[in-house]
C-alpha cells in the first residue's frame, strides 16, 4: 500500500509554513495541577510521547504547540528533547505564557514574562520561539498589566527571540470557571475583541470542531475576528478530545487519574457519552462505522473552515499520531459539510438540553 499523500503546507502568519495538521502538546506535560485544579492528562506516557513526536515528524508534521505550564515545564523538556535532534529550522514551536506565574505577584508582570521565557527556551533547547501566545486573559485588576505585558511581547520580537504575537481565546480564566456563578460572568467575547485590539495578534488559538455551534447573529465568530486583525487561526480541540471519533464506550465510561482535567468535564459521562454515541450515528452510516472514518470527517470540518488556519490535534500514544495524520483523506463536498452541521448541530442541542443531568451525574460520582 503506497503512503497516503501528505495535504500541501499552509502559509501563516509571520510567513510560518506548517503542515495543516500540528501537534498539540497538552496531553505531553502529564499528570499535573495548577491554581487548585486539575489541568494535565493523566494518561500520559515520556516513552510514548517522544515515539508520537518523532512519527509526526516523519509524516510531515512540523508545528508543535506547547505552554510554560503543561506539566510545569515537563511538556516543553520533552519536545526539546526531541528537536534538539532534527534541524531547527524544519519545525515551527509555539509556546504561551500566563496560566504558571511562579512565585511572581502576577504572570503578566514583564519581569516575570522574561524569566519564563528563558525558561521556556531554555526547556526546549532553542533560541527562539515561532509563536509565543498571551495564555489567557486576566491583566489583573482594570487591565493594570496589559500594557506592559504587550511591551514586553514586542521586546521579545525586537530581541529576535519570538517571531509571531499570538492570543488565546475567546475564554474563561481557568478559576472563573468554577469559582463565579454564571450569570455573574461577564462578556468573554467582547472583553476577547477588546483586548485583541490592544495586542494585536499574529495569530488567534481558538477551540472549534464540529459540535462547535454558531456565534450570536450580533457576533462575529473567531475566524472572522481574525480576518479582521490580518491574524491566522491555530485550531485546537478539533476532535472533542476524541468525542468525535465515537471511541468512548458509554458502558464502560474512561477513568481519569488524579491531576487529569477531565475530571471536571461532564460530557465523559455516561449519560452524556450515550447521546453523543447516537448522534454520530448518521455519520457513521454514510462516512464509515470506524474511528478513523469519523476522524477524517472531524478534521476536514476544521481544514475547511479557514485556509488561513492550522488544526492542532493532541496525542498521548504514537498510534493516535499516525492516526491522525493518515485519516485527513479527502476533502468533504458541500453537501457532506451541510450534512455533518446538521447531524452534529442536533446533536449539541441534545447535549445542551440534557446538560443538568450530566452535571447531576457528574456531582453524584455515577
Amino acid at each position: 500500500m503506497s503512503a497516503p499523500t501528505s495535504p500541501a503546507r499552509r502559509t501563516l502568519a509571520r510567513g510560518l509554513s506548517v503542515h495543516p495538521i500540528g501537534i498539540g502538546a497538552w496531553a505531553v506535560g502529564g499528570a499535573d495541577n495548577n491554581l487548585g485544579l486539575p489541568m494535565g492528562w493523566g494518561t500520559a506516557d515520556d516513552a510514548a510521547s517522544r515515539r508520537g513526536l518523532e512519527r509526526a515528524y516523519e509524516l510531515g508534521a512540523n508545528l508543535i504547540d506547547t505552554a510554560d505550564v503543561y506539566g510545569h515545564g515537563h511538556s516543553e523538556r520533552i519536545i526539546g528533547d526531541f528537536t534538539a535532534t532534527v534541524p531547527r529550522d524544519t519545525v515551527v514551536l509555539s509556546s504561551k505564557v500566563g496560566y504558571h506565574r511562579g512565585t511572581a505577584q502576577h504572570a503578566y508582570l514583564p519581569s516575570a514574562m522574561r524569566r519564563q521565557l528563558e525558561t521556556s527556551l531554555e526547556n526546549l533547547r532553542t533560541d527562539r520561539l515561532d509563536i509565543y501566545f498571551f495564555h489567557n486573559a486576566d491583566f489583573g485588576p482594570e487591565a493594570r498589566y496589559l500594557e506592559t505585558a504587550v511591551a514586553q511581547m514586542r521586546d521579545f520580537q525586537r530581541q529576535g527571540l519570538v517571531t509571531a504575537v499570538g492570543m488565546r481565546g475567546p475564554h474563561r480564566h481557568a478559576t472563573e470557571r468554577v469559582t463565579v456563578a454564571k450569570d455573574q460572568r461577564g462578556d468573554k467575547y467582547a472583553r476577547f475583541a477588546h483586548l485583541a485590539e490592544q495586542i494585536r495578534p499574529d495569530y488567534l488559538a481558538a477551540r472549534f470542531n464540529a459540535l462547535t455551534p454558531p456565534p450570536a447573529a450580533d457576533r462575529p465568530d473567531v475566524f472572522a475576528l481574525a480576518a479582521s486583525l490580518g491574524a491566522s487561526v491555530l485550531i485546537n480541540k478539533p476532535l472533542a478530545q476524541g468525542l468525535l471519533t465515537g471511541k468512548y464506550d458509554p458502558d464502560h465510561p474512561p477513568v481519569f487519574a488524579p491531576g487529569d482535567h477531565r475530571l471536571r468535564k461532564a460530557w465523559f459521562t455516561p449519560e452524556a457519552l450515550r447521546i453523543i454515541s447516537h448522534g454520530l450515528w448518521p455519520l457513521r452510516e454514510r462516512f464509515g462505522d470506524s474511528p478513523a472514518a469519523l476522524t477524517r470527517v472531524a478534521l476536514q470540518v476544521c481544514l475547511q473552515r479557514a485556509e488561513n488556519a492550522a488544526v492542532l490535534v493532541g496525542f498521548t500514544r504514537p498510534e493516535q499520531v499516525e492516526a491522525n495524520l493518515t485519516a485527513v483523506g479527502t476533502p468533504l463536498t458541500d453537501d457532506e459539510l451541510a450534512f455533518v452541521r446538521a447531524t452534529l448541530g442536533r446533536l449539541q442541542q441534545n447535549l445542551d438540553a440534557n446538560s443538568e443531568v450530566f452535571l447531576d451525574e457528574k456531582e453524584a460520582g455515577r
